[in-house]
């Protein structure tokens, strides 16, 4: 099994990929906002070194953006009251800061020829994501020259899992036995309390977007209540700013929920703009049809499966919140769970995670698809 595994290039899993879509570093924030427009369902766009498109000069790409990133960068103390320079600053700000040297890339190029194993180390190393050139039709690669924008694609955490859980079997007993048992539930995670200010909850994940998970929102007693995930707010566009600069994590997921925000809800974030005197963010709320801005993202989507809504789960009567929020539901295993059945509820609900709780939903930990490929990498090791 071992020697199947070794013999596919990673080249292999670019089979049905899109083109990713290059953005110049100089291009600015709200260009990258203006193509995510354009492209209904795009989750990320490569940001370059240089105009991808230039013959002059080589181009290097340096990382990916979001609409995540884009609300973040919103939400900065020092943007919230002028977010119209925010939006005219260049996109590279977006990009994680090279603080440390040292630090693993999270945005990793792989030759096309280079194994499936070779992207698991990348992962395991750090990196968010992979690119990798595609092959040109008659099976050789394209000549190296400036980026064109067709000649790269992603290749994500979670289309390695896929490629490995089509030979879960030949691992067995490992993905049959239990999370507690695999010692694979990380017990770091991001968390917020229901009642903090959603802005603590959008700066825990961007301090955790290596991880590409979601920040946990529980209560008091540390039961799961919900959470704020990356693959909610891609869904949204930079409208949603203003009510994450005003709102509690609690009252956020409610915006969110049900494909729009609330009347309600809508006037309490007016409401405290205008007190804070935050008439940038005011105006960012009140154009580009807010009150719908939500719901399009999340109604309208295409019904693919890059980009089904997270499924709600059984999320029985806990923590007496004070709202029971139906559309940010968290889904959930138990520490007592297979690994198999875990890997199932991450890819048939597109996410890089699932959230371990004890009976009454006490938060126990976090399980990744990075924690599953060291699992299976390890495996693969002792093949050998």
């Amino acid at each position: 099994m071992a020697v199947q595994l070794l013999s596919h290039d990673i080249s292999d899993l670019c089979l049905g990929k899109p083109p990713l879509r290059p953005l110049p570093s100089t291009s600015t924030v709200a260009a990258s906002l203006s193509i995510f427009r354009r492209c209904s369902g795009e989750p990320s766009l490569s940001v370059w070194s240089s105009d991808p498109s230039s013959p002059e000069q080589p181009s290097k790409c340096i990382g990916k953006v979001t609409i995540v990133d884009v609300l973040c960068f919103l939400c900065r103390e020092d943007n919230i009251s002028n977010p119209s320079i925010a939006l005219n600053s260049p996109v590279s700000l977006l990009l994680p800061s090279n603080a440390n040297a040292n630090a693993p890339p999270l945005v990793k190029q792989l030759d096309p020829t280079s194994s499936i194993l070779d992207a698991v180390d990348c992962i395991l190393e750090g990196a968010q994501s992979l690119i990798v050139p595609r092959k040109s039709r008659n099976g050789g690669t394209p000549r190296q020259k400036p980026f064109t924008g067709r000649q790269f694609c992603w290749i994500t955490q979670e289309d390695v899992i896929r490629f490995f859980f089509n030979s879960i079997n030949h691992f067995s007993p490992t993905p049959f036995n239990s999370l507690q048992s695999l010692n694979i539930i990380e017990e770091k995670f991001s968390s917020v309390n229901y009642n903090d200010p959603a802005l603590s909850a959008l700066t825990a994940i961007s301090n955790s977007y290596s991880g590409q998970t979601s920040v946990a929102v529980v209560d008091d007693e540390g039961r799961l209540i919900g959470e704020i995930s990356l693959h909610t707010l891609a869904c949204c566009d930079e409208t949603l700013a203003p009510a994450v600069a005003t709102l509690s994590a609690g009252d956020l997921m409610a915006y969110i929920d049900y494909g729009g925000p609330q009347e309600e809800l809508a006037q309490l974030v007016k409401a405290r703009l205008e007190e804070r005197k935050l008439d940038g963010m005011l105006e960012l709320l009140e154009d580009n049809h807010s009150s719908s801005s939500v719901s399009s993202c999340l109604s309208s989507s295409p019904s693919s499966s890059s980009d089904d809504e997270v499924a709600a789960k059984g999320m029985r009567s806990r923590a007496n919140s004070t709202r029971f929020v139906r559309g940010t539901e968290p889904i959930v295993s138990h520490p007592g769970s297979s690994l198999v059945a875990v890997m199932i509820q991450a890819l048939s609900h597109r996410l890089n995670h699932v959230w371990v709780v004890e009976e009454d939903y006490r938060l126990v930990g976090i399980v990744t698809f990075a924690g599953m490929l060291k699992v299976l990498r390890d495996r693969v090791s002792s093949f050998s």
